[in-house]
């Protein structure tokens, strides 16, 4: 066992458990550093953090820590696009190609934008080789996505467009907002401003980088002491180079997941898997979502659509990309199966790699939100975010 950290923030009556299950993450699984919240509403419920913000343990994790939390960024960027749909500027079921005509190439022109954010258009690889400078010359980077060939029936078959997806994601929106403003910059003015969020897609060059928290990848004994979902699979495929999870994980070239914190890295707009923020920002938009408080600049009727049980199954739950079952819903990723999370089937939210996760919980009106900096291994269901979720299960709501 390790010694405990001393946990700062504040608990409201009746949620003790969420705060005993964080203490026991630094306790018996390895946490460095990290931060769980819970709103209820617009009301926040549970705001914790603790330990370090560097592998050393030199450095305090603070309050306005930020940290990478990778795909959880997803979420955010889904609720975009809801806002987008809710001002009637797009409609889940019409092709891209209504907005984006040059995306019709290579078979594309019945994509729906649905399918395109529920992993389903076969665009989770890039067949040329994309660069970080390159993502930010967005206007060169347009035909390259367009131009893309679907590795598998749109349609048909689901497989995680672990970074395309975000790219695919900002162009579309670019396009239909009338004022042609990128998604991180739709996010900041819409989302993050009103809110007060401390969370960005696209890091601010006067943002510092000193509260930002490095990363740690786990590696030696800690994947013994701490690791038990080792995603082989996806790990063979990588290293021989082939397959569909070494097209999605390996281009866009971004580098290694631990060297995240990078200015480079985080300055260009990647809305699926680059967000820097807190799990304050993460818990924040989605109990607003959760209770449809109308602080987000998405209608009720949209959330109620959100948070709708996924019963389609339109296509196999067979992840080609993660080697697991999981289920999306126009753009999250729902409560299923061995996966589950919140209090039925209507909750829905996104994870990033490491065990980063943000989710709404429309039964209960809470939204929850974890970051840390030690990288886990599970593809989905890291042991420190579920003993989170678990723990808030048990309180007196």
């Amino acid at each position: 066992m390790t010694e405990q950290p001393t946990i700062h923030g504040d608990v409201a009556a009746g949620f003790g458990p969420v705060a005993d299950a964080f203490r026991r993450n630094f306790a018996q699984h390895g946490e460095i550093g990290a931060a769980v919240a819970v709103y209820a509403g617009d009301r926040p419920v549970v705001d914790l953090w603790a330990g370090y913000r560097d592998r050393r343990r030199t450095l305090p994790w603070e309050r306005d820590t930020i940290v990478p939390v990778f795909s959880s960024t997803k979420g955010m960027a889904a609720f975009v696009v809801a806002a987008a749909v809710s001002k009637g500027l797009l409609d889940y079921e019409e092709p891209v190609a209504t907005y984006w005509p040059e995306f019709a190439a290579q078979g594309k022109d019945a994509v729906t934008v649905r399918q395109l954010i529920d992993h389903q258009a076969g665009l989770s690889g890039l067949d040329t080789v994309v660069r970080l400078a390159q993502i930010a010359d967005l206007d060169g980077l347009a035909p390259i996505l367009a131009a893309q060939k679907p590795a598998w029936k749109p349609g048909t078959r689901h497989g995680y467009h672990a970074i395309t997806l975000g790219l695919y994601q900002g162009e579309l929106v670019r396009r239909v907002d009338p004022g042609h403003r990128t998604l991180g910059r739709i996010f900041a003015e819409d989302f993050a401003g009103p809110l007060g969020l401390d969370f960005f897609i696209g890091l601010p060059a006067a943002e510092p980088m000193e509260r930002i928290a490095t990363l740690a990848a786990a590696r030696g004994l800690d994947l013994l002491r701490y690791e038990r979902d080792i995603p082989l699979r996806i790990g063979a495929e990588i290293y021989t180079k082939r397959g569909y999870s070494h097209a999605a994980l390996t281009n866009p070239r971004c580098g290694a997941p631990v060297r995240a914190t990078r200015r480079e890295f985080l300055e260009v707009e990647l809305p699926g898997s680059n967000g820097v923020g807190n799990a304050r920002a993460l818990a924040k938009v989605y109990g607003a979502a959760a209770a449809s408080t109308g602080a987000l600049p998405v209608d009720d009727a949209l959330l109620e659509r959100l948070a709708a049980a996924d019963t389609a199954d339109d296509v196999p739950a067979d992840d080609l990309v993660l080697k697991t079952k999981s289920r999306y819903h126009l753009g999250f990723r729902k409560s299923r199966g061995t996966f589950r999370f919140g209090s039925d089937k209507r909750a829905y939210g996104t994870t990033g790699l490491g065990g980063s996760f943000g989710f709404a919980d429309p039964a209960t009106g809470l939204g929850f939100g974890y970051s840390m900096n030690r990288l886990g291994m599970a593809v989905l269901d890291d042991v420190r975010s579920r003993n989170l979720r678990e723990a808030l299960l048990r309180c007196h709501i």
